[in-house]
């Protein structure tokens, strides 16, 4: 009876989820530990003289600090007072933690600028000075957050610096300094953005009670942050997962000045062009360079230029004028590429010694270790000039007097 019918078995395939990640650490990463004496010594430097030249690297094992690098300053830093300095603010302060700033041994190789950089580097007038590098750099903004980062990386770097504001309160009990943060966002639908997962694994003292421990970090910490953004809180939850974290920082991994190039920028977004920050002074471009990309491609964004908007910068050492200047808007933008390229290069002096001048990297009015916790960039608690928004008026008004 079923001959001449065609049976069609309809098989309903399930969607796959659209997921992004980006993690944070905290300021006891062993990493980070690095970037910030890195950068206190870039700080003490640039204090006692606004032309020094620091190149400084660091690493750290237990109880243990090497510092090495070429610096050329009038005033020599004293680098282990800085150390002790930096872990003890960190709350490295005993000797159960494995590193102790009373009792940390430090030693400091360090030398003096070459001279065949310094020649490309250091000229009177801010306009003729040379990067002090190749290399290329890339800044980012996008609209989904009021701060113009990406949504996964300014919420992992939330988690850490609210875990570590309540470690330092006193409110958050048994925990140490090394923290690490996991975001995964779920794009799926445009109109309903969720948090798919939040990933936390936070060091504690011996002994506690660990499922008391992970309640107070999923509704003090993580749920906290989750509704301040707005969003969901029924998210996949994973907490230490080894199950253990007692031994961290220096004592529980080597740290190393640089290894955190994406923590510091925009959580894997957009490109890296691979130069770290911390321990550079201004000449250097992985530092200036990429501060004035975010500035540029910020200024954009607010302007209603595109949506989403990255921009690359490169440079030759020496040189006083970028090689190149590339912009990406992911086709989110209301212009054209030749359009945009045209106000960047009217509105923004991307040579080195003016961006140095404009934003007073020389002689900041913030301090260098302030920027090595929570990211260089869309910082609510900093006033950093890269992220001033001065220039939306004038991109505003060159399309609208030369379209």
């Amino acid at each position: 009876m079923w001959e001449g019918f065609v049976y069609i078995e309809v098989v309903k395939m399930s969607k796959e989820k659209i997921l992004f990640t980006s993690e944070s650490v905290s300021e006891g990463h062993p990493d980070k530990v690095c970037d910030q004496i890195a950068d206190a010594i870039l700080d003490a430097c640039l204090q006692e003289d606004s032309n020094a030249r620091v190149a400084c690297e660091v690493f750290a094992s237990q109880n243990f600090v090497l510092i090495g690098g070429e610096i050329t300053c009038k005033v020599q830093p004293n680098y282990e007072q800085i150390v002790k300095d930096v872990l003890k603010d960190i709350g490295y302060d005993r000797e159960e933690l494995g590193t102790d700033y009373h009792t940390v041994e430090v030693q400091v190789k360090v030398k003096e600028q070459s001279r065949d950089i310094s020649r490309g580097v250091n000229k009177e007038k801010p306009e003729d000075i040379g990067a002090g590098d190749q290399g290329m750099m890339f800044g980012y903004a996008t609209d989904e957050t009021s701060g113009y980062m990406p949504l996964a990386i300014s919420i992992a770097h939330k988690l850490v610096r609210e875990a570590s504001n309540q470690r330092k309160e006193g409110t958050f009990k048994h925990a140490r300094p090394d923290m690490k943060s996991q975001v995964t966002i779920d794009y799926t639908d445009p109109d309903n953005i969720r948090i798919d997962t939040i990933l936390m694994s936070i060091q504690h003292d011996e002994g506690i009670d660990f499922q008391a421990f992970k309640n107070y970090v999923v509704k003090n910490i993580m749920k906290k942050v989750a509704l301040s953004f707005g969003l969901n809180t029924d998210f996949k939850v994973y907490f230490n997962p080894t199950g253990w974290f007692a031994i961290g920082g220096p004592t529980g991994d080597t740290g190393l000045t640089g290894r955190k190039i994406i923590v510091d920028t925009y959580g894997g977004t957009c490109e890296h062009g691979g130069g770290a920050f911390s321990g550079k002074d201004p000449t250097k471009v992985d530092r200036s360079g990429a501060y004035m990309a975010r500035y540029i491609a910020k200024n954009l964004v607010a302007a209603g230029v595109a949506k989403r908007l990255r921009v690359q910068l490169s440079y030759a050492i020496g040189i006083n004028e970028p090689l190149s200047i590339n912009i990406r808007t992911y086709k989110t933008a209301n212009y054209s590429d030749d359009q945009i390229l045209k106000v960047v290069k009217k509105v923004f002096d991307c040579r080195p010694g003016m961006i140095i001048k404009q934003f007073s990297l020389d002689k900041p009015s913030f301090k260098y270790r302030l920027l090595t916790n929570y990211g260089h960039f869309g910082r609510p608690d900093l006033d950093l000039p890269w992220e001033h928004l001065d220039k939306v008026d004038e991109i505003k008004h060159f399309f609208e007097t030369n379209l």
